[in-house]
């Protein structure tokens, strides 16, 4: 019996944790859907915010928020939501911890016996029903990240444009991953849930009064996930584009993904590090001697968004902008 009970802690290629994750979280989603996570299907049209409509109206009323949030709170004092602001961030933590151990636990077996070609390009590895569920719900997650700006213009800081932009975009990018059935995509969303395990815990500390020494390192790991899931993509997208429609060009067989998927993938994550790292040396390496046009973009990243109330000409525009233009929001 001790032998039986000692099996079952033990780690192993299909169970990395020593138990299996999945029953559990079946029975957790069963309870909230009405149906077990085995039986779940993206299917456009039926599943909710499956269609290019909901996603772009969702998103669209996003910016809309954003706009009349900040004129609501024009003329009004701050909220202090620390509660609040403590709960979001710390349930945001520990769901981006579940989801990041449920797809360790369901790739470690396709990557262990199969290898890494097979988990990003074949629809077999990177594509199961166990990994598009996961996908689906890393994807409306994107949507309870948006609670951020809401924060941030209740407590009346600046919004940059690197803020804004990053949240609308991502909800927008997983979207088109799952339409258009990446196989790589576990890639990019594995690495940017654990970003985000650290990045929320930071902030969950910070709002408790923690001085937290590895602030920086938040925006470095950001930094560092976008090259590598850049690598990841370009690699799977050259398989796919070849193999296609030049055969004659080295490759190793085939990518599973649609195009546009994958031209989404390139051009998001590809601004995203540009950002990211533009606005990583505007924060922590001011040194005053960066070109014209870097210059630009790195102000680009971090302008605040504008205030309409505040380009009519009253008087407090001067000062406000210059508060905003020293302020470094979250993003």
């Amino acid at each position: 019996m001790d032998t039986a009970q000692s099996s079952l802690s033990m780690p192993t290629i299909d169970r990395p944790f020593g138990i299996s994750l999945w029953p559990y979280f079946n029975k957790v989603f069963e309870a909230l859907a009405g149906y077990p996570a085995d039986e779940f299907r993206f299917l456009e049209g039926q599943t909710p915010m499956s269609t290019l409509k909901e996603t772009a109206t969702f998103i669209l009323i996003y910016y809309v928020v954003i706009l009349y949030g900040r004129r609501f709170m024009r003329d009004r004092e701050p909220f202090k939501l620390k509660t609040l602001f403590l709960v979001h961030n710390f349930y945001l933590t520990m769901l981006s911890a579940i989801l990041l151990a449920l797809f360790i636990e369901q790739l470690s077996p396709i990557l262990l016996r199969d290898g890494l070609f097979f988990a990003i390009c074949n629809p077999n590895g990177g594509w199961t029903q166990p990994l598009v569920t996961l996908y689906y719900l890393n994807y409306l997650t994107k949507y309870l990240e948006l609670l951020d700006t809401v924060f941030l213009f209740l407590k009346k800081k600046p919004l940059t444009f690197l803020h804004c932009y990053h949240h609308g975009a991502t909800a927008f990018l997983c979207y088109t991953q799952l339409l258009g059935n990446t196989a790589v995509s576990w890639v990019p969303i594995t690495l940017n849930l654990t970003v985000h395990v650290v990045m929320y815990w930071y902030y969950f500390q910070s709002a408790r009064g923690i001085r937290v020494w590895w602030k920086e390192w938040v925006t470095r790991l950001q930094i560092v996930q976008f090259i590598v899931g850049l690598v990841f993509i370009y690699f799977a997208s050259y398989i796919y584009f070849t193999s296609t429609y030049f055969p004659w060009l080295t490759n190793w067989g085939s990518c599973a993904g649609e195009e546009f998927a994958a031209f989404a993938g390139i051009a998001s994550i590809s601004s995203y590090l540009v950002l990211f790292i533009l606005f990583y040396i505007a924060t922590y390496k001011r040194d005053g001697r960066a070109p014209t046009a870097r210059k630009a973009v790195r102000r680009m990243s971090q302008a605040p968004i504008p205030d309409p109330h505040l380009a009519e000409g009253h008087g407090r525009t001067t000062g406000a902008a210059r508060i905003e233009a020293k302020y470094r929001t979250k993003v």
